[in-house]
């Protein structure tokens, strides 16, 4: 497997895939440069797109010989204008326009939505903003049919154009009918995570997973934070949830954009104290749409995030539409590189965490496993694992010591791709331990990954006690 060099990044990179890099040579490329989710945005494009995106990527998964994951990003309930009579249109500030129901305007500085409930639900006073918040109006006259709105700040609005209403309570769904179809086309297709956008509530992501179960899908449900109401409610939308996006493209709209690092902070902190992932998306490496290099204050944010706990960081546009898609996947992978080196002398949890999809047994010999190899230096520890808790678990420790989860369950593999640090590497069976670190060796010294001497710690099962990894294992390579 080209990809399981003890040297990579432990941080994870999730790359959207779009018409810059839907090749097969170039998804070939971004996964040896580092990718390890590439994300399908059903806000653009239909399911036949989604499936010709899928079948390049299961191609390349072949291929290179590793499990690259797939998130499916639901659309939500995005709010947009309807088609503009003079379009694009320039607005300065202290110019009015008008929001009128229906879907077609009569004259120039008439604008329509396609949320029929949009002028029932702003009120007098409140802020409309457009295209992430770089137009913006304040609403100054409401009627039964129109919202009469003064221009505060200038710029060109363009049909279709999405609409921020910060602060407005809003009655839409988390989920449009064609959301749902959408999770039930991933639910067929095994898709590995499922992004919720807009979620503002615990029961808007529980709401997923029932459908997902009444499909047996097995996808991680991804609760993407983006809206005000999801920030008053957190802890109990990251324990609904599988893991987290940080939207910041949405929430630095809906809140103050002085208040979005500190919100990027809190949540990180509440996933890490809840042991759930946590992906960190939206202009990362914005400036490399167009440019080979990032800037200074981009870099700087990568490292950040990884320095504040992210599993994860996103790219969008700059892999999806951009120039240089495989130089900003490689940017990515350098910036995360350089930043783990700070992470090794940061001292390990003192006590257990004990984690609610696992066995506390397994807890507790997973974080000492993790102990001993920092204690005796072991260059690899191997997690065995049949549904990925185990290797979650390891993942949350965030110890440097290289990581190998190890599993004979093709999705569990794909799974791991968003856990920091774990390595995922396909094994036929979990059930012999000799026969397991036989296996592991044999790989790691063909690859070159292990040598003779080297001490690898590994954590599997006995068959003794049901569901649990109960057994630790120290084992120094032999030199035949």
């Amino acid at each position: 497997m080209t990809r399981n060099t003890l040297s990579e990044a432990r941080t994870k990179i999730v790359a959207t895939v779009g018409p810059a890099c839907e090749d097969e040579q170039i998804l070939a490329q971004l996964v040896n440069h580092g990718v390890d989710v590439f994300r399908i945005n059903s806000a653009h494009g239909k399911q036949e797109d989604f499936e010709r995106i899928l079948g390049k990527i299961r191609r390349v998964r072949e291929q290179i010989g590793f499990p690259i994951g797939v998130l499916l990003d639901l659309a939500g309930p995005k709010i947009r204008l309807g088609k503009l009579l003079n379009d694009p249109m320039d607005v300065e500030i202290g110019q009015e326009v008008f929001f009128i129901r229906g879907s077609e305007p009569t004259t120039p500085n008439e604008l329509t939505s396609n949320y029929a409930k949009l002028i029932d639900e702003v009120g007098l006073g409140d802020r409309v903003m457009l295209a992430d918040g770089t137009i913006s109006m304040q609403v100054v006259e409401k009627t039964r049919d129109k919202l009469r709105c003064s221009v505060t700040v200038r710029g060109t609005i363009r049909s279709r154009q999405g609409i921020n209403l910060p602060g407005v309570s809003l009655s839409v769904s988390a989920m449009r009918p064609e959301d749902v179809d959408n999770a039930l086309w991933a639910a067929r297709n095994e898709v590995d995570f499922i992004s919720l956008s807009f979620v503002r509530s615990a029961q808007d992501v529980l709401a997923l997973k029932n459908l997902l179960a009444s499909m047996d899908g097995q996808a991680l449900v991804i609760a993407k934070i983006e809206k005000r109401e999801a920030l008053g409610c957190l802890e109990d939308i990251v324990d609904a949830a599988d893991g987290v996006m940080v939207a910041r493209g949405d929430l630095g709209v809906e809140i103050d954009v002085a208040e979005t690092p500190v919100a990027q902070k809190r949540i990180i902190q509440v996933c890490m104290d809840k042991m759930k992932p946590v992906i960190v998306a939206t202009q990362m490496l914005e400036s490399m749409h167009h440019n080979r290099r990032p800037t200074r204050a981009e870099a700087s944010d990568v490292a950040n995030a990884i320095l504040d706990g992210a599993d994860a960081c996103m790219l969008s546009g700059e892999t999806a539409i951009g120039d240089y898609p495989v130089v900003a996947v490689e940017t990515m992978n350098r910036i995360m590189l350089s930043t783990e080196k700070m992470l090794k002398d940061q001292p390990a949890p003192a006590k257990t965490r004990f984690f609610s999809r696992v066995h506390p047994v397994t807890s507790a010999v997973t974080h000492h496993a993790a102990n001993i190899a920092e204690a005796i230096e072991a260059k690899l520890v191997v997690v065995a694992s049949r549904t990925g808790g185990t290797a979650w678990v390891k993942a949350k420790q965030r110890n440097y010591i290289p990581t190998l989860g190890i599993s004979n369950s093709d999705p569990t593999l794909r799974r791991m791709c968003l856990f920091w640090g774990i390595m995922p590497h396909k094994v036929d069976q979990l059930d012999n331990p000799e026969k397991l670190i036989s296996d592991v060796t044999h790989w790691g010294k063909s690859t070159g990954m292990l040598s003779a001497g080297d001490r690898v710690v590994y954590v599997t099962g006995t068959g003794l006690l049901n569901n649990t990894h109960n057994l630790l294992v120290v084992n120094e390579v032999p030199a035949d």
